[in-house]
């Protein structure tokens, strides 16, 4: 019973997260305590296969409890996935109380992909969880062979009931871009993974363009959120290289400057 009362009052507002993926060259306890120490009150766990301890959920939980920071959402790997896997981010996830877990589409590499096509969409079914798919960058081995498949927006949008929206994977061009992106999937987007991108660069600081300016239009693109009512998760997903992971000050710095520049352009928006 205090699990749903928790998610719903989680739900009567947008909150910001940190992906632990922005971090990841150090150990989830200094993770924690920069996300702590900057002020997010959130925590999306990225499972790296490298970082053993992003999978032991009882160190997850301990810290979560510890840092009094809850994991509200977790990443799955986008490769090399099953269902074993499936289950054990299942267990991490209830656990940890987290309410959104989210898959990339089958990469060509994996061995079978029952565990996306039939099993996640059978613990979307049996569980309170949100199982939601992010779209990935469109990638191709010899111009012909898709890295991910069924990887397209309209592809997701049939396929689930969930999205997370990564906005630096989104292929912009002159007639498409962030904004149409969520208006074609609207309802079904639960989390959104923010970042900037210029070119081939992607997963930059929001705001990088300068006097607190994406190159994207993520000004805009908050206000649309802002004016549809959009009441679910946000995440910072930088690469660490953004965030001068070598240089602590800088670290929190960045970070600082990412919950400013969010209230700046969405929470304080009228």
């Amino acid at each position: 019973m205090w699990y749903y009362i928790y998610i719903l009052l989680i739900n009567l507002f947008t909150v910001i997260l940190l992906s632990t993926s922005s971090l990841h060259l150090y150990w989830l306890h200094r993770i924690f305590k920069f996300a702590h120490k900057t002020g997010f009150d959130w925590l999306d766990l990225d499972l790296d296969k490298l970082n053993y301890d992003c999978w032991d959920e009882d160190y997850v939980k301990e810290l979560s409890d510890s840092f009094n920071l809850p994991v509200l959402s977790i990443t799955a790997p986008s490769i090399w996935m099953d269902q074993d896997k499936v289950e054990k981010i299942v267990k991490i996830a209830l656990t940890v109380w987290a309410q959104i877990i989210t898959f990339s589409p089958p990469h060509f590499r994996d061995k079978e992909i029952t565990w996306f096509t039939k099993y996640i969409i059978k613990l979307k079914r049996e569980t309170h969880l949100s199982i939601a798919i992010q779209n990935v960058e469109s990638k191709f081995l010899f111009f012909i062979i898709p890295e991910y498949k069924n990887a397209t927006l309209e592809d997701i949008k049939k396929f689930t009931w969930d999205v997370t929206l990564d906005l630096s994977s989104i292929d912009s061009s002159s007639w498409f871009d962030i904004i149409k992106a969520y208006k074609l999937l609207w309802s079904k987007v639960k989390n959104i993974l923010l970042s900037d991108k210029i070119w081939t660069k992607t997963w930059l600081l929001p705001g990088s363009a300068g006097w607190w300016v994406s190159f994207l239009p993520i000004e805009s693109f908050f206000m649309n959120l802002k004016t549809s009512w959009y009441n679910w998760f946000i995440t910072l997903k930088v690469k660490p290289s953004e965030l001068w992971i070598w240089v602590e000050e800088k670290v929190l710095y960045n970070l600082n400057f990412l919950l400013s520049y969010y209230k700046k352009h969405f929470l304080n928006y009228k």
